[in-house]
């Protein structure tokens, strides 16, 4: 990027950005309601970003010297922002209505497996669906589905819920030094698979977990091990022997035990480093790591329910947007008659229970 900076305006917010950035990532740096979402597009894969079409936006002004309106909607993961420019989001009916229609598509053919799923809770697809999804579908067809794979002892690989969003693909492509696996057919009978059932069994491989949006590509040590929302995120890290790998993970814990390990994430889902397999499926006990403390959890995660860190509201700016209503953000200990907010959820071992209230009522 150069040092020229350009004005765009989205949902009526104005921001000043470098020159080549996109408009979700202008977006990304308002936050807030105003960012669009976005299934495929993670900013640590080299072109990444134009398959899921979730992130859809309304540019209604080009540019200052070109003001005239985009004829369509442009995926905002792929368009670059102009000086000037004017874009709509949540303000603009047709990009609601559109991705509506996005997020009924994808889930034309996924099953519906939130119960057993080990993705439930943290699944991109299940927000969506929940923001912008329908009550019921009106496709009549069978879906299709997918006959079980083995590609190797960590990884399952569950393709009757895969969007195609290719994250997988590039990360392989991009972390290891040669890919076992890719898209084999087109159109809709395209999917994610290995050749000649081949197991994928690289030092990195594993990362391909953390990018799926979806259930997919799941953890085979964690499977049907536990909920995410039972378990507490603890930050952690560790010397590791390897030189590409930093060490710093997410332990998911109950109790004492280590569940699951998983690099650590940002505000928009994507991991802040790749971690190696050692790291991932090996490390599964508290002696192995040096745990820093609990991980910063959004409050509007389910994952919060148990355990959770810094309760104040961060800013609104939903507010700022013309024709929008704020959002109220409430602190439900404040006012619930059920947990008291002088408990700290965090220091329960295991998740919180009644009795853990009942004793502290009694004293």
């Amino acid at each position: 990027m150069s040092d020229q900076k350009f004005k765009v305006t989205v949902d009526n917010i104005t921001i000043e950005v470098p020159a080549g950035t996109t408009i979700l990532n202008a977006a990304r740096m308002i936050g807030g309601d105003v960012t669009p979402p976005a299934m495929c597009y993670y900013s640590k894969l080299k072109d990444s970003g134009g398959k899921c079409r979730t992130c859809l936006v309304e540019v209604s002004k080009g540019s200052e010297k070109d003001p005239r309106p985009m004829p369509k909607l442009m995926a905002s993961c792929r368009t670059t922002v102009m000086d000037g420019m004017e874009v709509k989001n949540i303000t603009s009916e047709k990009v609601l209505d559109a991705r509506k229609g996005v997020v009924e598509f994808l889930l034309l053919n996924h099953p519906l497996d939130c119960p057993v799923c080990d993705q439930a809770g943290e699944c991109d697809l299940q927000n969506l669906s929940y923001e912008h999804g329908s009550e019921s579908t009106r496709y009549e067809f069978k879906r299709r589905t997918f006959e079980k794979e083995d590609i190797g002892p960590y990884i399952s690989l569950h393709m009757t819920r895969c969007i195609m969003c290719f994250r997988c693909v590039y990360t392989a492509d991009q972390l290891t030094e040669r890919r076992e696996h890719g898209i084999l057919e087109r159109g809709d009978h395209a999917q994610i698979s290995t050749m000649l059932n081949k197991s994928l069994d690289h030092d990195f491989i594993g990362n391909v977990i953390d990018v799926c949006p979806v259930g997919a590509l799941t953890d085979k040590t964690f499977r049907f091990k536990n909920r995410v929302w039972f378990t507490k995120p603890m930050d952690a890290h560790r010397d590791c022997g390897n030189p590409k790998c930093n060490g710093k993970v997410r332990l998911w814990m109950r109790g004492e035990e280590v569940f699951r390990v998983t690099a650590r994430k940002d505000q928009w889902g994507e991991v802040e480093e790749f971690i190696c397999n050692e790291c991932r499926f090996e490390k599964k006990e508290t002696k192995d790591w040096v745990i820093e403390g609990p991980s910063v959890i959004n409050r509007s995660s389910v994952i919060a329910q148990g355990h959770y860190v810094g309760t104040k509201a961060s800013p609104v700016l939903i507010d700022k947007v013309v024709g929008q209503q704020p959002k109220y953000l409430m602190n439900i200990h404040d006012v619930s008659d059920v947990n008291r907010p002088d408990v700290d959820l965090s220091k329960i071992e295991g998740p919180a229970h009644s009795d853990d209230f009942k004793s502290l009522n009694k004293g």
